[in-house]
């Protein structure tokens, strides 16, 4: 797959061929913006979580067969970590989603992916399923902890299915899915593996079909940190998220119906994973 590269001294970091990318596919990468002495940092911090234990609300891990209620996923670390708010918040972020969105920028929600070993996936879904951004959608910055592939559990995505409505999902098979819902391909579209090196983002409109299979690794994990970002034009969003400026100010937002968490776990899985 082709994507954007950081640009010389001064060059913008999207070029216009990933902006175009964008428009035309729903998603494009930025290779490399983030440093490895970066990820490096990042990924020390959420280990250090996971070895403090359980933070309530936030991070609750539980002894398990199944590896993702072991390292289940972080939710909002910006709120509980200097570092994750400070990567939520990044100026090179920043300046990517104020082309993408053309206009200002609000982080809405930040999460943090362990994905160890054997974990399940997520099935196909629509990120704006869960946010209700209304009028518009959110954008997705998806940043790579790992060496991310199709082993592991790497992102597929469904080019074009950014321009589609919100469909209705379908229930997902949960051997492979932590998530309930399941959109299939459009007929005629099919999901694209996107594979990674640490400190690539991909970028993704709150549209596009998108999820991962199963890291069927066996000593691999698949870390990543994202954000959801919408634009300050968003009038309404849902209840679970909580905007800021890109300075880090709050900006509150009426509620908008149907939303929910990102993925919607299933209950207590059956047997291990």
């Amino acid at each position: 797959m082709t994507a954007t590269d950081i640009g010389a001294a001064g060059a913008p970091i999207l070029t216009e061929a990933g902006l175009n990318r964008f428009r035309e596919d729903g998603f494009t990468v930025v290779r490399k913006l983030f440093r490895y002495d970066e990820i490096d940092r990042l990924c020390a911090e959420f280990t250090a979580l996971h070895a403090a234990g359980p933070v309530p609300g936030h991070f609750e891990p539980r002894s398990s067969t199944d590896p993702l209620l072991t390292h289940p996923r972080v939710m909002h670390p910006h709120v509980i970590s200097d570092l994750a708010r400070n990567v939520l918040l990044d100026a090179r972020l920043r300046e990517v989603l104020e082309v993408l969105l053309g206009e200002e920028v609000l982080a809405a929600q930040s999460m943090f992916y362990f994905k160890p070993p054997g974990a399940r996936g997520q099935a196909l879904h629509q990120d704006n399923f869960y946010l209700r951004v209304e009028p518009g959608t959110c954008v997705a910055a998806w940043i790579a902890c790992d060496v991310i592939d199709r082993d592991n559990g790497g992102l597929e995505i469904v080019p074009g299915t950014h321009r589609m409505d919100i469909f209705c999902p379908e229930e997902a098979d949960e051997e492979l899915s932590f998530a309930r819902e399941y959109v299939p391909p459009p007929p005629g579209l099919s999901p694209v593996p996107v594979d990674m090196e640490p400190g690539d983002v991909l970028f993704f409109n709150g549209s596009l079909v998108h999820g991962s299979q199963p890291n069927r690794t066996a000593d691999r994990f698949r870390r990543s940190f994202i954000g959801h970002y919408v634009g300050r034009s968003a009038e309404r969003i849902g209840q679970h998220y909580r905007t800021l400026t890109m300075s880090g100010e709050r900006v509150r937002l009426p509620e908008s119906e149907g939303a929910g968490p990102c993925g919607t776990e299933f209950p207590e899985p059956h047997g291990p994973h």
